[in-house]
C-alpha cells in the first residue's frame, strides 16, 4: 500500500527550496520580543525557531503551546503556526493578544486568514495526511531563511536522508536528544514516532540524559541524537547495552530520517501512518 506520508516525506527538499518565494511579511524583526504560539508539532518548531532567532542574536524569543500561552504579558509580535488554520487553541490566542499577529498556515480558505493581521501561506507544503512531516519543516525552513540562514547544505543533506538506507534498529525504545535550537526537533521526532508508529519515544536536552533518563536504558534501547551529543555521552549509552544513534548532517534534515524510520516501523506493524488511532487533523474544541 502506498501511503500520502511518503510522497510527502520525499517532496521535503523541494519544499525547503520554495520558501524563497514565499512573501514573508510580517515576521519578526530584529530586535523585536516575540512569542510563538502552536500546538503538538507547530509548538515543538516553534521552540526551535525561538531558539534560532536568539541565537541569531534577533531578539528574545518565547515559544508556548496555545492553551498555556501567557496572554497578559507583553510581547511586540506573536508568531501562529498552524498548518490547518483552524486549531482552536492557537485561534483563542490570535483573538486575545494585543500585540500585531502573523499567521503562518497551509490552508488559505480558513478561519486563520481573519484572525491574524498578516498571514504568510505555505499551501504548496500543505498534507494528506494527518502526520505532519513537510509542512513543519517546510515553516522551520521558512524561518531560518528569514534569520538570514543559506539552505543549501540543509537541502543537500535532506536528499542524502531520503536516498540511505533506513537504519535497521531493532529496538523497542527510542530517545531523541536535542541541544539547543534541536530541542525542538527532538521532540518532534518522538511525537512522530508516537503519532505514526505506536512507538515508545521520549526526548530530553542532551546533557539532562544523564540526570535519570539513563536509567531506562538497556539493549532495547535506541538513543538517537540530532547534532552531535555531549563528550561521553555516546560510551555511557553503549555501556548501557543502549543503541547510539548520530549522523553528520543539518538536524532538520535528519529529521527527514527519522520521519522514514516511524513510517517503516508503522507498515511493519500493519498501521496506517496516515491516520493514526485517535487523531484528526485539527483539534476543534467547539
Amino acid at each position: 500500500m502506498v501511503f500520502h506520508v511518503e510522497a510527502e516525506i520525499r517532496s521535503q527538499p523541494e519544499c525547503w527550496r520554495r520558501v524563497g518565494e514565499v512573501g514573508a511579511g510580517g515576521l519578526p524583526e530584529p530586535g523585536e520580543r516575540v512569542a510563538v504560539v502552536g500546538c503538538g508539532t507547530s509548538w515543538f518548531v516553534g521552540q526551535a525557531y525561538a531558539a534560532l532567532r536568539e541565537a541569531a542574536g534577533q531578539g528574545e524569543t518565547d515559544a508556548f503551546a496555545g492553551s498555556e500561552f501567557p496572554v497578559g504579558r507583553r510581547y511586540d509580535r506573536v508568531v501562529a503556526l498552524t498548518r490547518s488554520g483552524t486549531t482552536t487553541e492557537v485561534l483563542d490566542v490570535l483573538a486575545r493578544v494585543e500585540a500585531p499577529t502573523v499567521a503562518v498556515t497551509a490552508d488559505p480558505e480558513t478561519p486563520i486568514m481573519g484572525a491574524a493581521d498578516q498571514v504568510v501561506v505555505l499551501d504548496f507544503a500543505d498534507e494528506r495526511s494527518v502526520v505532519q512531516t513537510r509542512f513543519a519543516t517546510t515553516a522551520l525552513a521558512l524561518f531560518r531563511a528569514s534569520l538570514g540562514e543559506d539552505l543549501t547544505a540543509a537541502i543537500a543533506d535532506a536528499e542524502e536522508a531520503l536516498a540511505v538506507e533506513i537504519p535497521a534498529l531493532d529496538r523497542t525504545q527510542f530517545t531523541f536528544l536535542g541541544r539547543g535550537w534541536t530541542n525542538g526537533l527532538a521532540a518532534e521526532a518522538a511525537l512522530k514516532m508516537r503519532e505514526a508508529s505506536l512507538s515508545w519515544t521520549e526526548a530530553y536536552p542532551a546533557a539532562e540524559f544523564r540526570h535519570g533518563p539513563i536509567a531506562i536504558t538497556d539493549e532495547r534501547s535506541a538513543v538517537w541524537s540530532l547534532g552531535p551529543g555531549p563528550d561521553g555521552l555516546r560510551e555511557q549509552v553503549e555501556a548501557t547495552g543502549g543503541r547510539w544513534v548520530e549522523h553528520d548532517r543539518d538536524p532538520m534534515a535528519d529529521l527527514v530520517l527519522v520521519h522514514r524510520l516511524a513510517v517503516a516501523l508503522a507498515e511493519g506493524r500493519g498501521l496506517d501512518p496516515d491516520a493514526p488511532r485517535h487523531l484528526t487533523r485539527s483539534v476543534i474544541l467547539r
